[in-house]
């Protein structure tokens, strides 16, 4: 069973060293969320990117994150994987955790492909028994052959994102976090790799998908949320957040 709580999540990022001028006014307004201003002359400035965030995910949920650049979205999910710690408010997790925010976990450009899937495996909470049973499978995905026993460094930008694809999507998740869906290099490859990504979502108890995309949200998710400026604007389901979000968009 897989189960995600937040209560009245807030989440600030203090800016530090801050001194009024037209670069960084245009700077801390393109992060998005409600700008404070404290202490004496109003000198200490926060960026408060969340703002009283509440949701309830189960077994079965896939919840899509809708919103313009710094509505929080991003945020959201880091809040979830424990990269921030809320400010106010409480996250409730049971769970493993799986965040997918890119298709290189952790690549060292010296170890081989071979040796990549094992340390990468790692780094994505898979146990040894886990890689082992899965290497061959990702080493056939690859499509790199006797690629995989030299140095990565020597890889393609195309083959590195073969592989980093290979390794990402092999994990048996319980929550997945994913930042914008997973690309993975060239046209040819495309398909193959949007019926793994599917694959991935299946094999999950929930998702939470954070995208601009309408259309990849309403094939993959039965539930979202829009946000804009830190705050829920609206929540329930695909087609009636879509709306709302074509609205916003409409009215700029």
């Amino acid at each position: 069973m897989a189960l995600i709580v937040v209560e009245d999540v807030t989440v600030d990022f203090p800016i530090y060293g801050f001194q009024k001028s037209f670069r960084k006014e245009i700077f801390v307004r393109a992060i998005g969320g409600l700008i404070r201003r404290e202490g004496r002359n109003s000198s200490r400035v926060t960026v408060q990117a969340l703002e009283n965030v509440s949701l309830k995910l189960g077994d079965g949920d896939r919840l899509g994150i809708l919103g313009a650049n710094g509505a929080g979205k991003s945020t959201l999910l880091r809040v979830l994987a424990g990269v921030y710690a809320p400010t106010a408010g409480r996250v409730l997790i049971e769970g493993r955790v799986s965040p997918l925010f890119n298709t290189s976990p952790g690549l060292d450009m010296d170890d081989t492909g071979y040796e990549n899937i094992w340390t990468c495996g790692l780094f994505l909470g898979m146990t040894r028994e886990e890689i082992a049973g899965k290497m061959a499978e990702i080493a056939d995905f690859t499509e790199l052959g006797d690629y995989l026993a030299l140095p990565v460094r020597t890889y393609s930008t195309g083959m590195l994102a073969r592989l980093g694809f290979a390794i990402a999507t092999a994990i048996d998740p319980e929550i997945l976090l994913l930042d914008e869906g997973l690309g993975a290099g060239d046209a040819r490859f495309a398909e193959r790799a949007k019926k793994r990504v599917d694959a991935l979502v299946e094999r999950s108890n929930v998702l939470v998908l954070a995208s601009h995309s309408e259309g990849l949200i309403h094939s993959m998710c039965n539930r979202a949320v829009l946000l804009h400026g830190g705050r829920v604007v609206t929540a329930g389901g695909v087609e009636e957040v879509i709306e709302a979000y074509r609205r916003m968009n409409a009215a700029g």
